[in-house]
């Protein structure tokens, strides 16, 4: 099954979905909901729905057999976490690199929220459905334009959260998330100045905590660019140069808690 054909069904679903919520009517009314974690663990395995297996079979070898296509090799094992991590600077990079070829312009930084990052990378082979599993939303790519001082307020969410996917700029911040210097570039941010901003539809719209990107100047959807593509085109592209998937990591968010210096 191809991309196009997969994307093709699971818009035919949810709109099949969406024609039958909308067709039902019933006197209750929501007032209120709550919702937890349920691990799937092989206890949903006992019992199966032979009517459901039957009929999702067909669809599930389809995928499948595209989800364990090998398209890399990652050199080690790429994990995410707080403040600073390999698969995070690595997602960050192929986010600002997709949007420099994309819009033929600087992009002076990109940033990536750790809670969109969904699993790890093992060392050895990559296959799509690893990339699924990392990136498992269908996120766009963005360039946001910042003033230098919502820029800099950015950095203090940032640092407030303890560290997110970052590239471009470096981050010197408390244990208790105070920030404490922020450079992009090499330099000081100028508050004065205009700066372009890569990241995901998600983030750019100020969501997780990062509510900076509201005070956006202009916020560009890049079209036919998904995060989760983009990633699989860099990877593909690691492979044709014969060259294992890693990432370039160092100190782009530094967690000191001595007290001098102070908010950029």
């Amino acid at each position: 099954m191809k991309r196009n054909d997969v994307h093709q069904w699971m818009a035919a679903v949810l709109l099949a979905v969406a024609a039958c919520l909308s067709s039902c009517r019933s006197g209750y009314t929501v007032v209120g909901a709550e919702g937890r974690r349920i691990p799937l663990t092989a206890a949903f395995d006992s019992c199966p729905d032979t009517e459901a297996v039957r009929l999702l079979s067909p669809y599930r070898e389809a995928v499948r057999s595209q989800m364990s296509a090998v398209i890399g090799r990652a050199a080690r094992r790429l994990e995410s976490y707080r403040p600073e991590s390999p698969l995070s600077d690595l997602l960050t990079d192929i986010i600002r690199q997709t949007a420099v070829r994309q819009t033929g312009t600087a992009i002076d930084v990109a940033v990536m929220n750790i809670g969109g990052i969904r699993n790890l990378l093992e060392e050895g082979d990559i296959t799509v459905g690893n990339i699924y599993e990392v990136c498992p939303f269908e996120n766009r790519l963005a360039v946001v334009t910042l003033a230098g001082k919502d820029l800099s307020e950015l950095f203090r969410q940032i640092a407030a959260a303890g560290g997110e996917g970052l590239s471009g700029a470096e981050l010197l911040l408390t244990n208790e998330g105070r920030l404490l210097r922020a450079m992009v570039g090499g330099h000081p941010i100028d508050p004065k100045a205009v700066y372009r901003v890569a990241t995901i539809d998600y983030v750019a719209e100020g969501n997780d905590r990062m509510e900076a990107f509201r005070q956006a100047l202009s916020v560009r959807f890049l079209p036919g660019c998904l995060l989760r593509e983009s990633v699989m085109d860099y990877v593909k592209a690691c492979t044709a140069e014969g060259r294992p998937v890693d990432a370039v990591t160092g100190r782009r968010i530094v967690v000191d808690d001595r007290e001098e210096g102070g908010d950029s």
